[in-house]
């Protein structure tokens, strides 16, 4: 029979987050949880007042510093061999409000379910969802997406990759992945699937984890019973953020498929951004997927 995890390592990446971190660190101190948490905050060089901020906020937390703005895979990664003796590794972004009982509800679905990662209900600070669930990419998803737009392509299974439809997010059920804001890794999922890829920096490298980790045979569960609130970045307003993003999303789709089917997927989102160039931000990302340099972000921006 398996057992509850008792011995959560917590493992948030920091980048000039003093103005969200500290509530972050009281919710984590919030959770009734029936086992020991080991928060580790790893921190990519921040300029800001971070690091002052969990000292003064949480003077137990294990500070890890990366030396430099090293991506949010290699923030993981260091987290993960930081942590002692832990069942399980629960990986959140700074920017998150873990609800009392969210921990333990996933720990309790980890056990249960024979998932390797167990993925909570995000949602805004009015409680209206987010929508975290992903279908897998296909050639298909990106022309339905680029074509109707993500919003209107999410409601339908097969033109959409983001699910878009409320009613899949008030049921736990398995899915193929979801945004990796808040994921709970069973230790023999972590052992198994290995480091996550530094190579992405930012974006797409929770979607190679992911898929990585069903091609190991663990099931990715999705709990609408555990809630976190989830503030979001600036990702689709930051031109050289979307960039990268785009970007990823297309590099991860080569690095799991051939070269015809590669093409026919970078044509797919080419096309969705050179239709919508107006905007700045489509714009960065349309020159990125051309190969055009200094447009996406970069280590150290």
């Amino acid at each position: 029979m398996t057992h509850t995890a008792q011995r959560i390592a917590v493992i948030t990446v920091t980048w000039n987050s003093a103005s969200v971190i500290a509530e972050f660190l009281t919710s984590v101190q919030a959770s009734r949880f029936n086992g020991e948490l080991q928060v580790i905050v790893v921190d990519n060089e921040s300029a800001d007042a971070t690091l002052e901020v969990v000292h003064r906020v949480m003077p137990s937390a294990v500070l890890v510093s990366t030396g430099r703005n090293a991506g949010y895979a290699a923030g993981v990664n260091a987290g993960i061999r930081r942590a002692e003796d832990c069942d399980a590794y629960l990986v959140l972004n700074p920017d998150l409000r873990l609800d009392p009982d969210a921990v333990q509800i996933m720990a309790d679905t980890l056990a249960s379910g024979g998932s390797g990662i167990v993925v909570p209900r995000l949602v805004d600070r009015t409680g209206g969802v987010r929508y975290s669930i992903r279908r897998d990419p296909t050639v298909l998803r990106a022309w339905g997406e680029a074509l109707l737009g993500g919003n209107r392509a999410g409601r339908f299974h097969h033109l959409g990759e983001v699910e878009r439809h409320e009613d899949a997010y008030r049921i736990e059920r398995t899915v193929d992945w979801a945004t990796g804001a808040a994921m709970l890794i069973s230790r023999e999922c972590a052992s198994a699937v290995g480091e996550w890829d530094e190579t992405y920096f930012l974006y797409s490298e929770e979607t190679d984890y992911a898929l990585r980790a069903r091609d190991a045979g663990f099931v990715i569960r999705y709990t609408p019973a555990a809630q976190v609130v989830h503030l979001e970045g600036e990702s689709h307003e930051a031109p050289a953020l979307f960039a990268l993003l785009t970007r990823n999303r297309v590099k991860l789709y080569r690095s799991r498929h051939g070269a015809l089917r590669s093409a026919m997927f970078w044509l797919a989102v080419t096309a969705g951004e050179l239709l919508r160039c107006r905007s700045r931000v489509h714009r960065a990302a349309l020159w990125a997927l051309l190969g055009r340099r200094g447009v996406v972000a970069q280590p150290g921006d």
